[in-house]
């Protein structure tokens, strides 16, 4: 019999070596730019960092947006579902205490037996009290019909309420599954983001503007002293209107506040809600997300700008600042900046809105 014997295993050598190790190579890039993490060329310079971790904050943000929208939404959903829980509840009252009646009815006709009227009359020992029962039986029995409507009402309303109910809380999963998917993304943006800047030397992170979160405190804290930083329309713009003017007073005073996502004040923001609260201090209501509020006003131009107006970034209108006039305004930036004062050329411009 011929004697079994295992295949030799070929060693790598030559071409089949070096085809391996770039095959290896090739899978470990294309592994790296599916992932959108940290895991970067270790010879990045550092106005490379800079170009990667803007595209990282700006991804981060677009999320940012959605995860506040659906927020929003799960909390519209929670309402809905407390309001009609609360009157399906109600009604449940008002059906018991209409069954109850309905029982009473029927527990005294129980009582009085199923017994023919005629035959009733024949066994009577008194004719006019039976004819006098008859009547008042012939009402209770009109009572009885109203009851057994009113409680068949009421129970195709509160199985109405509760198909609402559920279709709500179906729509609100659905809110905090998005969430959780939109804080994913977040957090696995500005994670990379951290890594990235993590290689940078100090000196190499203030050079691209990173890590000025104490500069900026310090020129907010030497502003105050001065006596400058509320002053809307600093440097001959002027706002339009009470409303708008205190709106950019409240921006004035929050610069050097940090960026955190999700955020509203009155300590921290994110873009969005930076511009929210700063109007919400002038006794104007904005909607949550930066592509809500885009909408929010009346569309002006970019050559028709005034202190006050909300000015937005990018094609997915993932960014929003509230100009202060001059080519200038404030906004919450990402987590490597505080709220400060920028040129609004600093990023792709998408559209502006007068909400006052």
């Amino acid at each position: 019999m011929a004697e079994h014997r295992k295949p030799r295993r070929r060693s790598l050598g030559g071409n089949t070596a070096r085809t391996a190790a770039t095959l290896a190579l090739a899978g470990a890039a294309t592994a790296t730019a599916f992932e959108g993490t940290g895991n970067a060329e270790p010879n990045l310079t550092p106005a490379q960092v800079r170009a990667q971790v803007d595209k990282l904050y700006q991804e981060a943000e677009a999320a940012t947006e959605k995860y506040n929208g659906a927020k929003e939404d799960a909390q519209a959903a929670e309402r809905r579902l407390k309001t009609l829980r609360d009157e399906a509840a109600r009604k449940e009252e008002r059906l018991n205490a209409e069954r109850d009646a309905l029982g009473s009815i029927a527990a005294a006709q129980y009582r009085r037996g199923g017994l023919d009227p005629a035959v009733q009359l024949a066994l009577s020992d008194d004719p006019r009290q039976y004819l006098d029962s008859a009547a008042f039986a012939e009402r209770a029995g009109d009572r009885q019909a109203v009851a057994v409507a009113g409680v068949r009402k009421q129970v195709r309303e509160i199985e109405q309420l509760r198909a609402t109910a559920r279709g709500e809380l179906s729509t609100l999963r659905s809110r905090q599954e998005e969430l959780r998917q939109q804080k994913k993304t977040v957090d696995s943006r500005l994670g990379a983001a951290r890594t990235l800047l993590d290689r940078l030397s100090a000196e190499e992170r203030a050079r691209i503007g990173e890590g000025s979160t104490a500069q900026d405190r310090a020129s907010r804290a030497g502003s105050a002293e001065r006596g400058d930083l509320v002053r809307p329309g600093a440097g001959g713009a002027v706002a339009p209107g009470s409303r708008a003017a205190a709106a950019i007073s409240y921006a004035y005073s929050k610069l050097g506040s940090p960026y955190v996502w999700g955020a509203t004040g009155p300590n921290a923001f994110d873009c969005s809600g930076l511009v929210q609260a700063a109007y919400r201090s002038a006794g104007v209501s904005l909607p949550r997300t930066t592509y809500a509020q885009i909408d929010a006003g009346r569309r002006v131009s970019r050559a028709e700008l005034r202190p006050g107006d909300l000015v937005f970034f990018y094609s997915g209108i993932s960014h929003v600042g509230l100009y202060i006039g001059n080519g200038q305004m404030i906004h919450a930036p990402n987590p490597s900046a505080p709220v400060r004062v920028a040129p609004i050329d600093q990023m792709p411009f998408a559209g502006a809105t007068r909400v006052v």
